[in-house]
């Protein structure tokens, strides 16, 4: 078809062609006058830069542990580590919680809930290293606290959960720091009732230093104990520093054995109970110490492993935190209208062009019989 008929078709049919786009148009901006406003709120995060720190200083007999935690991390790119986290469920359920999330989007199940939230929110990571969040909204106001709380979330679980090499070596020494204290406590009640109960008992300088000589032994041997416990997640078997803590660690329950064998038999007898006594509370009193020792111990260890953490670039830095938005994110009611216009102005054409083309078909007998006979197809009449 050249131009001309075309042209001659459209001005024929004017009205349907320009009448029915322009009708459309002017339902397309009621509608969108209707339409519930979308507010957005961006917020952007800069992530630590994971470098690769230094062990902590070496202390006492536990001093390999915090080498042997060393460059377990070594995150490639932290940006996506955070971006998962932003979108775990874990954050989602908090949000949900804390802005009753379920009453906002009309309905009863958290599954439900927690798509919708999905939906509205976009996490992307950029090429510079940003974390972009944008979060979609109908209240202009909650949508802001929305986006902030997505980073409030992030730093609180952060503070649970061990990202970092410095965050993951004090992360182990705070559990076993926390154990080392219960077990402190439980010594310091079993002295005390054994002291209610028996008393005060002397014994001989020789069984003293031996009882001693055995608690620090003992010590000893948990804390290497507690060293290789480390090593075992982060280095093989065969390892020259796994290795050599194996071996002191052999040294010294042997030392402890033999001193255990070797002991003399008690006697019997009154001054024997006696002394026995004495022996017990000095037991429990070499435990008490042997805890004490090994908190104080473990404590200056968590007390490393957190200088560390904060001397590793670890911190998320807001960089545009979200502010409550001044205008509508959708509906964008100028582009409905113009894309609605051009549609129907398309569809108009079609129906323009079919109505001319069945007009010249009935003015033509042959072709009239035809789409008569057409017509009583679809219609399904003979």
């Amino acid at each position: 078809m050249s131009l001309f008929p075309l042209l001659l078709i459209l001005a024929k049919r004017k009205k349907l062609v320009f009448g029915l786009p322009l009708f459309a148009m002017v339902v397309a901006a009621g509608i969108s006058m209707v339409l519930p406003p979308t507010f957005t709120a961006n917020t952007k995060l800069l992530p630590p830069q994971q470098a690769q720190s230094g062990a902590a200083a070496l202390l006492s007999q536990l001093g390999g542990m915090a080498g042997a935690v060393a460059g377990s991390a070594g995150l490639k790119n932290p940006s996506e580590l955070y971006v998962g986290m932003l979108k775990s469920r874990s954050i989602a359920d908090k949000l949900i919680q804390r802005f009753d999330l379920k009453k906002v989007y009309g309905t009863e199940l958290q599954d439900r809930a927690r798509k919708e939230l999905a939906d509205n929110t976009v996490i992307t990571s950029s090429k510079d290293g940003l974390i972009s969040i944008e979060v979609e909204d109908k209240d202009k106001v909650q949508v802001a606290k929305l986006a902030n709380a997505y980073v409030e979330e992030l730093l609180k679980l952060t503070k649970v959960l061990a990202v970092t090499e410095a965050a993951q070596r004090r992360l182990f020494f705070e559990r076993q720091l926390e154990l080392s204290k219960n077990n402190l406590a439980d010594a310091e009640i079993a002295l005390k009732r054994a002291l209610d109960t028996r008393g005060v008992v002397s014994v001989d300088s020789e069984s003293r230093a031996m009882v001693e000589t055995m608690g620090r032994l003992r010590a000893q041997i948990s804390a290497k104990e507690i060293e290789l416990n480390s090593m075992d997640a982060f280095v093989t078997t065969s390892n020259p520093a796994y290795r050599r803590a194996q071996e002191e660690l052999n040294s010294l329950r042997a030392e402890l054995a033999r001193l255990e064998n070797g002991r003399p038999s008690a006697d019997t007898g009154p001054a024997s109970a006696e002394k026995q006594s004495g022996l017990e509370n000095i037991k429990i009193l070499r435990d008490v110490k042997y805890h004490q020792m090994l908190y104080e111990l473990l404590a200056k260890q968590y007390e490393a492993a957190r200088l560390d953490e904060a001397k590793d670039s670890s911190l998320i830095q807001v960089l545009d935190p979200a502010v409550e938005p001044e205008r509508r994110t959708r509906p964008k009611r100028a582009i409905i209208v113009l894309m609605t216009g051009v549609f129907t102005f398309v569809i108009a054409m079609l129906l323009a062009m079919m109505a001319e083309f069945r007009a010249v078909a009935l003015r033509d007998p042959v072709s009239a019989a035809k789409w008569k006979e057409l017509k009583q197809s679809l219609v399904g009449k003979k």
